[in-house]
């Protein structure tokens, strides 16, 4: 998705991340508040109100994601605190992926949500075109202006018109793994894509499946694609694959794809075997890397910061039992992909553009990051408000890399081949997870499918 605006970080920031990830899983276990008092800052994280609302009494609003589980819980203590200070009324609406066909029904029923969070730039992109998405007023342009990077705010831009408060952010290029599976298999967290191959068989020696795959959600699947490419061909392909203007038969995506069948294709090495993975969503790819004790069904599992909402769930500690690296590199430069959640208004009134002020305000924020499991590219959003200090981390990176990022492939393009269960790259790739030999095969399905939604812009 998102043409304009991608993340990876420099390779300066990169190695800061690895330091600082290093020294916050060492900390974790210690830390006190004493890190909040000397910043100064408010030691609930909240920072105080740092933007005027207006009354909304009686005022209502529909508010759609595609937000579920805690995450969905968290977001909506968000939206008490913005009923709090308005008097207004927000109903949460649970939205399915692809969020566009969900509003398209909405919009065709004339009850659209007020508010959608929109996972990809393209996403925005096509709401603006089907005139369903309504421009930003000045409250929350001044709100974007101040707590944003211009890189933020120009990705939820269209044609040089502010529609979208990125409201979450993600590091995607994190490995987890379970502490003492990889203590039990005398494993080290490993730099480079060799490294990392080598741990997975010290790992799968021991007697445990190295890896944990959420095979059942497609995307998951094209974030592993993203940070191998990335890594491997480099930032400037990566940009022409992710436009299209190189194709998916190039051999770039077959060098990447190759490298990928290392870790999908060994037998015993994924977690219930491809068709296992296949059954396997997401949030439960987590958790069974860290319970079952010293016989968890996988050693490790790859995605973002937000894993940590998930290895809540279970009675992992994040920092002592449940810790992280970033994701190897596979060529020169380790990568570090990154998406995001846009806040765009679909009814334009003032209590929608309240709420949406809101959203870029660090105050909401603040409201949730304290709750973890969330990243904000809030550029004043106190540090002090995340819950440890691997989160701290974290976030002091995002913000650290300023405007030099890019986002998640699969988020710029159109939403038929990289945002739809079941078609274009989700698909594809999970193909690709079921029969890793494939190599050609899958190229040449990857090309067939980008080549219509591209071409059809859908």
């Amino acid at each position: 998705m998102r043409s304009r605006s991608s993340t990876i970080r420099t390779d300066r920031a990169v190695a800061a991340l690895a330091a600082l990830l290093a020294g916050a899983l060492a900390l974790t276990a210690c830390s006190s508040g004493d890190d909040k008092k000397a910043s100064g800052e408010r030691s609930d994280g909240s920072g105080g109100s740092s933007v005027t609302l207006p009354k909304l009494d009686g005022a209502k609003l529909e508010v759609a994601a595609v937000w579920t589980g805690t995450e969905q819980k968290n977001f909506k203590r968000v939206l008490a605190e913005f009923e709090k200070r308005t008097g207004a009324q927000v109903t949460f609406v649970p939205a399915q992926d692809p969020i566009i066909n969900f509003l398209g029904s909405k919009v065709a029923g004339g009850r659209p949500p007020d508010v959608a969070l929109l996972p990809q730039p393209g996403a925005i992109k096509q709401a603006v075109e089907k005139k369903w998405a309504k421009p930003l007023g000045p409250e929350a342009l001044k709100e974007l202006a101040e707590n944003y990077s211009q890189g933020w705010q120009d990705i939820g831009k269209v044609d040089g018109k502010s529609y979208g408060v990125y409201y979450k952010a993600a590091n995607k290029s994190l490995v987890w793994y379970n502490a003492k599976v990889f203590e039990n298999a005398g494993a080290k967290e490993p730099k480079t894509w060799t490294e990392l191959l080598s741990t997975a068989r010290a790992v799968y020696d021991s007697g445990v499946t190295p890896f944990s795959v959420g095979g059942a959600d497609g995307w998951t699947l094209t974030d592993w694609f993203e940070n191998v490419y990335l890594s491997q061909a480099g930032p400037d392909k990566y940009d022409q694959l992710a436009q299209h203007k190189l194709k998916w038969t190039d051999p770039s995506v077959k060098q990447a794809l190759t490298t990928l069948a290392q870790v999908w294709g060994p037998k015993d090495y994924v977690a219930g075997g491809a068709d296992g993975a296949l059954q396997t969503e997401f949030p439960a790819s987590v958790t069974q890397t860290f319970t079952g004790g010293d016989q968890p069904k996988a050693g490790m599992v790859y995605e973002g910061d937000f894993a940590q909402v998930n290895i809540g769930d279970t009675k992992a500690r994040v920092g002592t039992d449940a810790k992280v690296f970033p994701f190897p590199a596979v060529g020169t430069a380790a990568p570090v992909v990154s998406g995001g959640d846009a806040a765009v208004i679909l009814k334009d009134s003032k209590a929608a553009q309240a709420l949406v002020t809101f959203l870029a305000s660090p105050d909401a924020a603040s409201v949730q990051a304290k709750l973890g499991g969330y990243l904000s590219p809030n550029k004043n959003v106190p540090v002090s408000a995340y819950p440890n200090e691997v989160q701290r981390t974290i976030a002091k990176a995002l913000i650290s890399s300023g405007d030099d990022f890019r986002f998640d492939m699969s988020d710029q393009a159109p939403q038929a081949f990289g945002g739809t269960p079941g078609k274009g790259e989700w698909k594809d790739l999970q193909d690709f997870l079921k029969n890793p030999k494939d190599v050609a095969g899958a190229q040449r399905q990857l090309e067939k499918d980008a080549a219509a939604a591209y071409g059809s812009g859908s």
